[in-house]
């Protein structure tokens, strides 16, 4: 499923804002808290996918302004910061084409967000943190 995967990897934006620090952001997002251990690993201290991550629950990694899913990684080239969202330009590449997107990333609690996208199809898509 390839609907939310540029939204999904640009999320975390890890850049400065006035409501989150870009380091509370930092480290592995899955749509399924229940799935963790099967998506995420970390081998000498830096976190990955397992092999078939994405078999199992949606997710990605953020470290600094890079975003990394299971298909695409995404630089942040650009953040507005509206109070508890916040909304993002990306760069995103899949190893063949590379494009822009825009997301809204919404903050409910420390371990929680949402991303939204109005375009092409309105979507949202919960995330949650996980322990690693």
């Amino acid at each position: 499923m390839r609907i939310f995967n540029p939204l999904v990897t640009a999320i975390l934006l890890v850049t400065q804002s006035a409501s989150v620090q870009a380091a509370d952001l930092n480290g592995a997002w899955s749509v399924d808290a229940s799935a963790c251990g099967q998506i995420f690993t970390r081998e000498n201290n830096i976190l990955a996918f397992k092999k078939d991550a994405d078999l199992h629950a949606g997710g990605l990694i953020v470290q600094g302004r890079q975003v990394t899913g299971t298909f695409e990684k995404c630089t942040v080239r650009s953040l507005r910061d509206d109070g508890p969202t916040m909304r993002l330009t990306a760069s995103c590449s899949d190893g063949v084409s590379i494009s822009d997107v825009t997301f809204d990333v919404t903050f409910s609690g420390e371990n929680n967000i949402t991303l939204s996208s109005k375009a092409p199809v309105p979507v949202q898509m919960p995330y949650v943190r996980c322990p690693m």
